[in-house]
């Protein structure tokens, strides 16, 4: 599990250090499904990615609150929420440096900052967030346990945990274990595996341009089913009900 956590650094620090272009924010999957969000302008070509987010936090008032995102990648879901959610704070935290850096330079926001950390080991005090946020990142985790438990620890009383991830058919039970492996509460649980893969369709022309300009020519094979395009694993897999997309909700006691 080590050397998975591993391999996926290198990937995000090599994405990070040769793909600086700031129009890239999002790494998400998206979702598709339910009233569509009005958007700014500039928001609007990441509209699925930013719906994934909308969904997750959906029924969750979190204008000034702390909230911490984990595994904030290049940036854009820690500044939107920071722009149009009114938290008092939103801090980033990834462990690919090469990202601190690309949403340091790239992203703005009221009370927005990054920091590079593991998602295992949270470079924060104790009781430090009234919401965690966690979309699309866990996968890549050596521990899922470790990582729910450091989000207990930084939650305060009452505060929230989202999350949104992809996992194997076969290991949805276990993954629900794990959310309530430390003591978190669960709130809600969703299947969104038709919304995401709707996403992953309706987007997937957009995203095979963005390919094909945005990354160099070496790398372009290699990061289709990283981005989950047509005829690649995951799409494929959430369409033959081998993959399955989950979201949820857990609060921490108060």
């Amino acid at each position: 599990m080590r050397l998975r956590q591993l391999a996926w650094r290198a990937t995000y620090e090599l994405l990070g250090s040769r793909v600086r272009r700031p129009e890239w924010s999002f790494m998400n999957y998206g979702y598709a499904g339910g009233t569509p969000l009005t958007l700014d302008p500039a928001d609007e070509p990441d509209r699925f990615c930013i719906q994934l987010y909308a969904h997750v936090l959906d029924g969750l008032d979190v204008s000034g609150t702390d909230v911490l995102e984990v595994g904030s990648g290049r940036g854009g879901g820690a500044s939107w929420i920071s722009r149009t959610l009114g938290p008092s704070t939103t801090t980033g935290v990834d462990f690919a440096s090469s990202a601190v850096d690309l949403s340091r330079r790239d992203r703005t926001g009221p009370g927005l900052r990054f920091v590079q950390g593991d998602a295992q080991a949270l470079p924060f005090p104790d009781a430090s967030f009234d919401v965690v946020v966690n979309v699309e990142s866990s996968h890549c985790y050596a521990s899922m346990e470790a990582f729910v438990a450091e989000a207990h620890r930084v939650l305060r009383p009452a505060g929230s945990f989202v999350w949104a991830d992809l996992r194997g058919a076969d290991d949805v039970a276990t993954t629900r274990a794990q959310l309530m492996s430390s003591g978190l509460v669960p709130v809600e649980e969703r299947d969104i595996t038709a919304e995401v893969l709707a996403a992953l369709r309706l987007d997937d022309d957009r995203k095979s341009e963005l390919v094909r300009e945005w990354i160099p020519r070496p790398f372009q094979r290699a990061l289709r089913p990283f981005a989950g395009l047509e005829g690649t694993r995951n799409p494929e897999g959430f369409a033959a009900g081998t993959l399955r997309y989950l979201s949820a909700r857990l609060d921490r006691p108060a």
